[in-house]
């Protein structure tokens, strides 16, 4: 039975709301050829968000320190400094390209807010408590999401990580030595995987599950399976104005009727969800017949067996297309992450705090998806009035995000319990 905790009233207001701490960074990383935020990890804009994260966290009193993959961990420790079995919240503060504000941000906001609600009701926490920051959840610059929890739990090779290269050909291993890392040293961290007793994930939904019931707040059930994989279509690289259509063996066109064919496979599989949302010719000329073209792919099924066969299809049919076109095709899977079903007592857990709160699943890749394979995992989902995400079109309401965080903060209590 769960231990209960004696706390008093509220005495006075909290020392921040969600809304403000988002308002103060609303200029960071904003977009103005696409519109939104551009906020790729440790650009100008992430690293701006970074610093602002850690001045908030010194104001509460938590310690902060940044691990050897990146990530800033913010502790409210309890007497003795033990942190062993603790409890942990946070998001991440980069973002796609052209993204909206609250995916990522909202998470980290709403934990602050969360631990000021805390401490208005408690000196120290019966178990200690960490707001974390992890770095490339988007995989927007070196193309593997959830990097910075990937190394903390080894769910990429280092080796693999050091050598991913961003659009520019910086390496991460570059990067990351530039930004204070150390990248011989990154790679999983027994000792501080370790000490996470719970993780607790606030994220703005990403789709419409909450508006259609007409709530504020969701607990999730579970993630999508979903994987990255690059397509490389070899052609023959010409003058666009003296090559005839007749001989031409142009990879662009290629990867077109590719694109194309992703889209007509998806379809003919319930719940599948397969996207072509970057494309890179080489070498990119006007005028220029391509000699080359990348694209990346991303699938997801709530079935890992399925997505792995419509990845298996797609790859096929791409074969034959290329052969039609006297081009060839090649095939790398950059990451995968198989379906993720969140820790059922933790479920049931958070489920006693919030007993108004749906349960949803979403096909959308979270950090806390991959610390779930190695500590007990849950996540809360915020309502999206628009129900587009990845877009400047996301958005939350202000009593909403002010829900969220108070959700939070009870489900962070039950848990401490």
């Amino acid at each position: 039975m769960a231990r209960t905790i004696e706390t008093a009233p509220l005495a006075t207001a909290p020392a921040a709301t969600v809304t403000g701490l988002m308002a103060e960074i609303s200029a960071v990383g904003t977009d103005a050829l696409r519109g939104g935020y551009t906020r790729p990890v440790y650009s100008t804009a992430e690293l701006d968000l970074r610093a602002w994260f850690t001045e908030q966290a010194e104001k509460r009193g938590l310690s902060v320190e940044t691990d050897r993959n990146g990530a800033i961990w913010a502790w409210w420790d309890i007497p003795g400094g033990d942190r062993s079995n603790s409890l942990v919240t946070g998001s991440h503060l980069d973002s796609v390209p052209g993204g909206g504000p609250f995916d990522g941000p909202l998470g980290v906001a709403s934990a602050l807010v969360a631990v000021d609600i805390l401490k208005a009701r408690m000196a120290t926490p019966p178990r200690p408590l960490a707001v974390v920051v992890f770095p490339e959840e988007e995989g927007s610059r070196f193309g593997v999401a959830c990097l910075g929890s990937r190394l903390l739990t080894g769910a990429i090779d280092p080796d693999i990580a050091r050598n991913l290269r961003d659009p520019d050909g910086s390496t991460f291993a570059d990067v990351a030595r530039a930004n204070g890392l150390d990248p011989r040293h990154i790679g999983k961290d027994e000792q501080l995987l370790g000490r996470i007793g719970a993780f607790v994930e606030l994220h703005v939904e990403q789709g419409r599950g909450l508006i259609d019931l007409d709530q504020p707040v969701a607990i999730a059930s579970s993630i999508l399976g979903h994987g990255r994989w690059r397509l490389s279509v070899h052609g023959q690289g010409n003058h666009a104005g003296t090559t005839l259509m007749a001989d031409r063996h142009d990879p662009m066109v290629s990867a077109s009727r590719m694109v194309v064919a992703v889209r007509d496979i998806a379809r003919k599989q319930p719940h599948a969800r397969a996207t072509v949302g970057r494309l890179q010719p080489v070498p990119g000329g006007t005028n220029v017949i391509a000699s080359r073209v990348d694209f990346w792919l991303d699938v997801r099924h709530p079935n890992d067996a399925v997505t792995a066969a419509l990845v298996e299809s797609i790859h096929l049919q791409a074969r034959v297309i290329a052969a039609e076109e006297g081009c060839r095709v090649e095939l790398r899977e950059e990451s995968l992450s198989p379906t993720v079903h969140f820790d059922p007592a933790l479920r049931k857990d958070l489920q006693l705090a919030l007993p108004d709160a749906p349960v949803l699943d979403t096909g959308a890749g979270h950090d806390a998806g991959v610390l779930a394979a190695y500590v007990p995992t849950a996540m809360v989902f915020v309502r999206n009035p628009s129900g587009v995400s990845h877009s400047p079109e996301e958005h939350v309401l202000d009593e909403d995000a002010e829900t969220g965080a108070q959700t939070l903060a009870d489900a962070l209590l039950r848990l401490m319990a």
